[in-house]
């Protein structure tokens, strides 16, 4: 009928489950209702890529950050109460965390398991589930301790405060950031160098999770030339069409200037 919203047969079942609402048609072919609260220059910019590569439709809702704090816009807290990005809708779902926002977009969107390791692929299924936890879990955490000790030794302050706030800066690098730091990357480095991407032999929703952690790194490391790995995987990553129309339909992505 006309005008009237009809739930039809969804191919995945898993969505149907989750919430009957996810798919509706009205006057046409049944269409996912996907949006993903975009902010500039974080990591949602891996679900776009993740999104563009399922080749679902989605809409784009964008925030810009504040010019003086860097901060998220208060307006996020009216999607989700810690007003943090990325975060997705889908119908009447809101889902948080880029590593629950990548699982559920697989779970029901990805019909093929063409971004998840083989099933009879024992070790690659260990090693798809440990690096989509150990990109937010263990490399995060020391790429914000670094943006805030950069943030500290940028920010003014009287002259006679300067050479103190490095000197306690110098100490966390030097005692705790550094040292782990320099583990994690060499670890991230003889994963790839034993196998093309970090779940295997096949390019998997793990790699669009890493894929920023990359980029972070990338901001103040010279990966090309120390750790030539990663930055292949880097690379390959920015050479993806889908990564391409990711960059276009979310704008100028940039980390920061080395």
């Amino acid at each position: 009928m006309a005008g009237v919203v009809a739930i039809g047969e969804s191919p995945y079942p898993t969505a149907r489950a989750a919430c009957p609402l996810y798919w509706a048609t009205r006057d046409g072919p049944e269409t996912p209702m996907i949006t993903l609260h975009h902010l500039e220059n974080s990591r949602s910019q891996r679900i776009l890529w993740l999104l563009e590569e399922l080749g679902v439709e989605y809409e784009i809702e964008r925030y810009q950050r504040d010019p003086v704090t860097s901060l998220a816009p208060q307006a996020l807290k009216d999607i989700h109460p810690l007003g943090k990005s990325p975060v997705i809708t889908d119908g009447d779902v809101t889902v948080a965390e880029s590593g629950a926002i990548i699982d559920y977009l697989v779970e029901n969107y990805d019909d093929t398991g063409r971004l998840q390791p083989d099933p009879d692929d024992a070790q690659g299924l260990r090693d798809y589930r440990y690096f989509m936890h150990y990109a937010e879990g263990t490399v995060m955490p020391l790429l914000i301790v670094a943006l805030l000790m950069r943030r500290v030794d940028e920010a003014k302050m009287p002259f006679f405060v300067k050479p103190i706030a490095k000197g306690i800066t110098g100490k966390i690098r030097s005692g705790y950031l550094d040292p782990n730091l320099g583990n994690n990357l060499a670890f991230m480095e003889s994963e790839l160098t034993r196998k093309p991407w970090f779940a295997g032999n096949r390019f998997t929703a793990a790699d669009i999770q890493m894929s920023f952690i990359a980029e972070g790194l990338n901001v103040s490391v010279d990966l090309a030339s120390q750790f030539p790995k990663l930055a292949a995987f880097l690379a390959k990553c920015h050479a993806t069409p889908t990564y391409q129309r990711a960059l276009e339909r979310g704008g100028p992505f940039q980390l920061g200037a080395r």
